[in-house]
C-alpha cells in the first residue's frame, strides 16, 4: 500500500502543484511573520540593552496617555551633583533630549524622517553606551553647533558646514553643523541632532538647570538593582522614576512592540486567508482526484486493501503534499522575512540580514500550519475514498452519494445560518458597542460556514439566472458551458467558495469604509464652522511661535486654539478613567457648531468648569454641576465642576472617551507650557478664503510638517487615513484571489482530464478548438461570477451589521458603494476568463483519437 501511495503521489504530482502553492503561501506568510519579528525584537534587544544606563532616574508620571501635549517634563539638572555623591555611583550624567522638535533646512524642507519614526534633539556626550561615535569634524561647543546623524545627512544631502533650524517648545534657533556621528548599532529610523549639553537644556528646555533625565553608571561590584535601591534611599519613589537597564530595556522594547505587533497581525491575516482559502482547494482537488481514481481504488479493495488501508493511502499523500509544501514554504518565508527586512532599511531602519533570527517555534509552526490544514483538508475525501466498492473497478463511475450529502448539507446548512442570523440580528438591535461587536463576530463567522456549507445547493438556482443568456448569445456551446457547471453542485460550491471568501471581506469592509467616510464627511460638515484648521500632518503639537506668525497673518482674522492633556477623572461611580481632554479659547462657537444637552459653551470654557458628553456623563452618574477631581500630568491634581453636558453624536464630542473639555484657563494652570495641536481660523471681514489660504500656506512655509486645511482637506484626510485600512483590505483579497484562480485553475485543470473522452468525442462530431475553449473560458466566468455573487452578498450583509455598530460609536451613516461593487463582478469575470486560459488550451491540444480512447 505504502508503494503504491508513494507512485500515486508521483503520477500526479502536476495536478498536486497547484495545491502546494496554497500551502507554500500560507506557511510562507507564517514563517516570514515570525522571522521577521524575532530579527527586529532580538536586534533591538541588543540595542536597548547596550545603550540604556545602569540606573535611570526620570520624572514621575502615573498617567498613561501618550497624546502628546508638547509639554517635556524635567528633573532638576543639580540631581547629577548630588547624586555623584551616592555610595556605589561611579558617574551621573544630565540627559537633555525632545521628540517635539522640528528641523528643517536652508530651503524649509524638513530634516526629519517620513516613516513616522522620531526626530530626536538630545545633547552630546560620549560614554561606553553611546549609540554613535563621532566619524568626521568635531564635537559641538557653543549654542550655534550641533552633529547630525550621517543616515540623516546623507538621504537628506546636508553637509558639515550647513545651517539649520531647530523648532523647539522655547522658540527657533540656528545651528551649523560641524561634524557628522556615525551608528555603531543598528540604526533605528530616527534622526538625530546633538548640542552641547548647556545649549541643549536652555535651547531645548527653556533652563540650564532642567534634565530629562539624570543617567547613572555602576561602580565596579554594584549590581543595577543594588544601585537603584541606594538611589530610592537617597530620592524616594514619590518625586521620581527609576528604572534599571534591564527595565529601561524592556520599557523600550514595549513601545516597539506595538509597531511589531501590527506587522506581525498584518502578516498574519495574509496567513490566515491563505489557510483559509486553501483549505477550499486542497478539498476539491482530493475530492476529483478520488473520483477520477473511482476505478484504481475499486481495484485495491478487490485485491484486499480494507477500508481503513485506503483512507490512510489518500492521507498518507496529503502528508506528503504537506510536508513538500511546508518545507518550499519555510524557504519562501525566508525570503519573505529578508524582504521585508530590506524594505525596512529603505525606511531608514537599518537592519542586519546576517543576524535574521530563526526560532525554533518557527518551523514548528511553519509545519504545524502546512502540514495540518492540508492533513485536515483531505480528512473528508479520504473518507469518502474509502467508501468506494470494489465493483467500482468495474465501471467507470464517480464516487457515489451525491445526493445524501447534499440533504445533509441542507439542513446543517440552514440550522448553522439561522443562527447566525439571529446573531447578526442581535448585533444590529443591540444598544451597547462589546454586545454588538461580539454578536457580529459570531454572525460573521456562522452566515460564512453556513454558506460554504449550503453553496451547492445555490449552484443551480443561481447559475440558472448567471448563465441563462449563454445559450441565445453563444448557442450550443454557451448551454454546455452552463450545463458542466451545474452537473458537480459540490465542486462548483467548493471552487466557487474560495474566491467568495475574499469578495465577502472586500464588501463587508467596503461598505464598512464607505459608511464611515460618509459619517466623518456628516460630522464634519456639522461641527467644523472655521474657515481654515492648521494642524500637523501626524497630529504632534507645534511650536508657540506658529501659533504668534498664524495670528499676525494678513486677513487672518478669529484664531481659536486647541490644545491636548492626558487626565484622569474619578467618577462618581467609583471609577478612575484616564482619558484626554481639550482646551479651547472662549470664542469656540465662532469655528465649531457644538451641540449641547444642557448648557453652553460659556459655562463649558469658564474657569473651574469641564464639560463632557452626555452619554458617557449618564453612564458614571454625572450631572450638570458635579465637582469631579481631575488629575493632570506631574501629579497636579484639582477639582472641576461641569458646566455643560454636550451631545455631538459622534460618541466622544471634542476629546476622546468622554468628550472632556475646558477653558485654555484651565490646561495653562495646571499643564503649563503646553503646545497647541490646532489652531481654528477664519478670514477677516474683507479678506475672501482663498486669499487667506495663500497668505497662510505663506507663513507656515517655514513649517513643512503643519498645513492649513478646509473642510474639503480635513475630508480627504480623513478619507487618506481609511484608504490606509481599505488597501490592506484590497491586499488580503489579492492573494485570495491568487490562490481562488489556483483553484479554479485546478478544478478546471481536473475537470479537463476527467472529461477527456467527452471532449474528444465532441470535437470528433465537430466542435471546433475556438469553440471548446470558449465552451471551457465561459464554463470559468460562470463560477467565477456565481462565487463573486456569493461574496457580496454576503458582505454587503456584513457591512450593513458593522455600520450598525458603528453607529453606537455616532457614524450614523450608511453608505453602499455600488461602483465598488459592480467592478468587482466585471473583474470576477476577468479573473474566470484567466483562469481558464491555461486549462482550454491544453484542452483544445488534445489528440481526437487518442481522447475518445481515453480510459
Amino acid at each position: 500500500m505504502l508503494k503504491a501511495t508513494l507512485r500515486s503521489f508521483l503520477a500526479h504530482k502536476g495536478r498536486l502543484l497547484l495545491s502546494a502553492l496554497a500551502v507554500v503561501l500560507s506557511v510562507a506568510f507564517v514563517a516570514g511573520s515570525l522571522i521577521f519579528s524575532d530579527t527586529v525584537t532580538r536586534t533591538f534587544d541588543r540595542l536597548f540593552a547596550s545603550t540604556a544606563a545602569d540606573v535611570t532616574v526620570e520624572p514621575k508620571n502615573d498617567l498613561s496617555s501618550q497624546i502628546p501635549t508638547g509639554a517635556t517634563q524635567t528633573v532638576p539638572a543639580s540631581l547629577a551633583d548630588r547624586l555623584t555623591k551616592v555610595d556605589g555611583v561611579a558617574a551621573a550624567h544630565v540627559d537633555a533630549a525632545v521628540e517635539n522638535a522640528t528641523v528643517v533646512d536652508s530651503k524649509h524642507d524638513s530634516v526629519g524622517p517620513t516613516t513616522g519614526a522620531p526626530t530626536i534633539v538630545t545633547n552630546w556626550q560620549v560614554t561606553e553606551r553611546s549609540p554613535v561615535k563621532l566619524t568626521s569634524g568635531h564635537e559641538p561647543k557653543g549654542d550655534s553647533e550641533a552633529l547630525l546623524d550621517a543616515d540623516t545627512a546623507k538621504k537628506k544631502h546636508v553637509r558639515i558646514g550647513d545651517t539649520l533650524t531647530v523648532r523647539a517648545r522655547p522658540g527657533p534657533f540656528q545651528v551649523r553643523i560641524v561634524g557628522i556621528a556615525t551608528f555603531t548599532t543598528t540604526n533605528p529610523g530616527a534622526a538625530l541632532i546633538y548640542l552641547d549639553t548647556p545649549t541643549a537644556q536652555t535651547r531645548l528646555l527653556g533652563s540650564p538647570d532642567a534634565a530629562t533625565s539624570i543617567s547613572l553608571d555602576a561602580a565596579p561590584g554594584v549590581s543595577d538593582d543594588r544601585l537603584k535601591q541606594r538611589v530610592a534611599a537617597e530620592l524616594g519613589t514619590k518625586t521620581y522614576d527609576l528604572k534599571t537597564a534591564e527595565e529601561q530595556a524592556k520599557s523600550a522594547a514595549a513601545q516597539l512592540g506595538g509597531f511589531l505587533d501590527v506587522i506581525k497581525y498584518v502578516m498574519l491575516g495574509f496567513a490566515g486567508i491563505a489557510v483559509l482559502v486553501g483549505v477550499f482547494l486542497i478539498v476539491n482537488t482530493f475530492s476529483m482526484l478520488i473520483a477520477q481514481r473511482t476505478r484504481e481504488l475499486g481495484l485495491l479493495r478487490a485485491l484486499g486493501a480494507d477500508r481503513r488501508q485506503v483512507r490512510r493511502s489518500v492521507l498518507t499523500e496529503a502528508l506528503l503534499l504537506g510536508l513538500v509544501g511546508s518545507t518550499l514554504g519555510l524557504a519562501a518565508g525566508i525570503g519573505l522575512a529578508l524582504g521585508l527586512i530590506k524594505l525596512m532599511t529603505a525606511f531608514g531602519m537599518n537592519l542586519k540580514s546576517t543576524e535574521m533570527v530563526i526560532g525554533w517555534a518557527t518551523p514548528v509552526s511553519a509545519y504545524v500550519v502546512g502540514v495540518g490544514v492540508t492533513f485536515v483538508a483531505a480528512y473528508l475525501p479520504a473518507r469518502r475514498a474509502a467508501g468506494v466498492s470494489p465493483m467500482a473497478a468495474l465501471a467507470d463511475a464517480e464516487v457515489a452519494g451525491v445526493g445524501r450529502p447534499l440533504r445533509v448539507r441542507a439542513v446543517v446548512g440552514a440550522a448553522v445560518g439561522a443562527v447566525g442570523v439571529a446573531a447578526l440580528a442581535g448585533c444590529a438591535a443591540s444598544s451597547k458597542t462589546s454586545t454588538a461587536a461580539s454578536l457580529l463576530g459570531l454572525g460573521v463567522a456562522l452566515t460564512l460556514i453556513a454558506t460554504v456549507i449550503a453553496g451547492p445547493l445555490l449552484v443551480r438556482p443561481v447559475i440558472r439566472i448567471l448563465g441563462g443568456a449563454f445559450p441565445a448569445l453563444f448557442g450550443s456551446v454557451g448551454r454546455m458551458s452552463q450545463r458542466n457547471a451545474l452537473r458537480n453542485p459540490r465542486r462548483t460550491g467548493a471552487t466557487a467558495a474560495a474566491l467568495m471568501v475574499g469578495l465577502a471581506l472586500v464588501g463587508g469592509m467596503s461598505v464598512a469604509s464607505a459608511s464611515m467616510t460618509k459619517s466623518f464627511d456628516q460630522q464634519i460638515d456639522k461641527t467644523l464652522g472655521a474657515d481654515f484648521v492648521i494642524q500637523n500632518s501626524n497630529f504632534v503639537p507645534f511650536p508657540q511661535d506658529l501659533t504668534d506668525k498664524v495670528r499676525g497673518t494678513q486677513g487672518a482674522g478669529l484664531v481659536v486654539r486647541q490644545r491636548f492633556s492626558p487626565v484622569a477623572v474619578r467618577l462618581p461611580d467609583g471609577k478612575r478613567i484616564e482619558t484626554t481632554a481639550a482646551a479651547y479659547d472662549q470664542r469656540l462657537d465662532d469655528v465649531a457648531h457644538v451641540t449641547y444637552a444642557q448648557g453652553n459653551t460659556a459655562a463649558a470654557l469658564a474657569d473651574g468648569h469641564i464639560a463632557m458628553d452626555v452619554k458617557f456623563a449618564r453612564k458614571h452618574g454625572v450631572r450638570v454641576g458635579s465637582v469631579i477631581p481631575v488629575e493632570f500630568p506631574a501629579d497636579r491634581k484639582t477639582e472641576l465642576t461641569v458646566g455643560a453636558l454636550t451631545d455631538q453624536d459622534n460618541g466622544g464630542g471634542f476629546g476622546m472617551q468622554g468628550g472632556l473639555y475646558f477653558g485654555f484657563g484651565t490646561i495653562e494652570k495646571y499643564v503649563p507650557g503646553g503646545q497647541d495641536s490646532a489652531l481654528y481660523v477664519n478670514a477677516a471681514s474683507g479678506t475672501s478664503a482663498d486669499r487667506l489660504r495663500a497668505r497662510l500656506q505663506q507663513t507656515l512655509d517655514p513649517y513643512p510638517q503643519v498645513k492649513a486645511l478646509d473642510q474639503a482637506d480635513y475630508k480627504k484626510l480623513i478619507h487618506d487615513q481609511i484608504a490606509v485600512l481599505l488597501y490592506l483590505v484590497y491586499a488580503l483579497l489579492g492573494l485570495a484571489i491568487v490562490i481562488a484562480v489556483l483553484g479554479v485553475v485546478n478544478t478546471l485543470a481536473l475537470s479537463v482530464v476527467e472529461r477527456t473522452r467527452e471532449i474528444g468525442l465532441l470535437r470528433a462530431i465537430g466542435l471546433a478548438r475556438r469553440q471548446l475553449r470558449r465552451m471551457i473560458r465561459l464554463e470559468s466566468v460562470v463560477i467565477a461570477v456565481f462565487g463573486a455573487v456569493l461574496g457580496l452578498a454576503l458582505g454587503i450583509v456584513w457591512g450593513v451589521c458593522v455600520q450598525q455598530v458603528l453607529a453606537l460609536q455616532g457614524m450614523k451613516a450608511l453608505a453602499i458603494p455600488w461602483t465598488t461593487i459592480l467592478a468587482v463582478v466585471i473583474g470576477s469575470a476577468v479573473v474566470g476568463i484567466v483562469a481558464a486560459l491555461l486549462p482550454a488550451l491544453r484542452a483544445s491540444r488534445m489528440n481526437v483519437l487518442a481522447a475518445i480512447a481515453h480510459e
